[in-house]
């Protein structure tokens, strides 16, 4: 059986610009009706991004078989010469000539706020690249992607019985009650973090429970409060890895379904891939950016072992 994992999302960049002072310290309460501000930056960075090549890339560190299922748009050049320095396959990455690749723009102040805008580009038109071009795959991810395509995706794989983790992000407001138990119906498995899970059950009026009896397992992350796998009626606890310094949580999720992709194709058991998956969560956190953080597959076996008194 094939061990390839089709990971359908975003294709992004990332432009981070900093603000060396407190938003509030220009935005004033009383004036929000009629905002027109400028912020000074003095230091920007571009970072890759984009939730599929995230997970992809984390994926591919671990020796996985990652293929990617997204869309790029005109100014596709440098994330392409990427990903072939990576040898992370491109052939399933749909380009739109009329378009331009999806983007983030964020400016954060120094405690960290953010004022974010994000322009979707080519990522609209994912519901145009078809799920079976792919070919066989193990297992496939349906992470934040266009509206459309999201769905498509999620009706192909069904149809292709290629066993599927929906993990909706921050895509999940765009979808009514009736279009996310129709997802969760179709899925292998949810995923979600601590806020996510929440709207979740207020959109779809399921409980929790309810929600993982509909899967195989249900999984939500709470950041340094670990995370918990919702399994055949069972809960089981995963503990956060401890982090000297919590540089940048971008990507953090992202590397955190890497694992959980990675423990599923090896048929691990789900306290085995659940620790895996906080491991390269912790991991991702100590770095800025979310595609800058390096390990080998030996190295990362060392480090689950000091963390947890075992080897995988």
């Amino acid at each position: 059986m094939t061990q390839t994992s089709l990971i359908c999302g975003s294709i992004a960049i990332d432009t981070i610009l900093q603000f060396p002072n407190r938003f509030d310290s220009i935005l004033l309460p009383d004036q929000l009706h009629k905002v027109n501000v400028s912020f000074l930056a003095p230091t920007m960075r571009t970072e890759f991004g984009g939730c599929a090549p995230n997970i992809a890339y984390n994926l591919m560190l671990l020796g996985g078989s990652p293929r990617i299922v997204g869309v790029m748009g005109q100014d596709n050049a440098a994330y392409m010469a990427r990903f072939r320095k990576l040898g992370l396959a491109t052939d399933n990455i749909l380009i739109k000539e009329d378009a331009y690749n999806a983007q983030c723009f964020v400016t954060a102040d120094q405690d960290n706020n953010q004022i974010n805008a994000f322009h979707p580009g080519a990522m609209s038109y994912a519901h145009e690249n078809e799920i079976a071009k792919a070919g066989p795959a193990r297992i496939a991810i349906i992470s934040p992607d266009g509206h459309l395509g999201m769905k498509k995706h999620a009706a192909d794989l069904a149809g292709l019985k290629i066993p599927f983790i929906f993990d909706p992000g921050q895509q999940l407001p765009m979808f009514n009650g009736e279009e996310l138990i129709e997802f969760i119906d179709k899925a292998t498995y949810v995923t979600t973090n601590d806020y996510e899970i929440e709207l979740l059950i207020e959109r779809t009026g399921l409980s929790l429970e309810q929600i993982a009896g509909r899967v195989e397992a249900l999984i939500v992350t709470r950041g340094e409060q670990g995370s918990e796998i919702y399994t055949k009626g069972q809960r089981i606890d995963i503990p956060a890895v401890p982090v000297a310094a919590a540089l940048d949580p971008t990507g953090c999720g992202d590397a955190y379904r890497a694992g959980l992709l990675f423990g599923i194709t090896n048929d691990w058991k789900w306290e085995t891939t659940g620790r895996l998956a906080s491991l390269l969560g912790a991991i991702k956190i100590a770095h800025k950016g979310a595609q800058n953080h390096h390990f080998t597959a030996a190295e990362i076996a060392d480090k689950f072992e000091a963390a947890f008194g075992y080897r995988f």
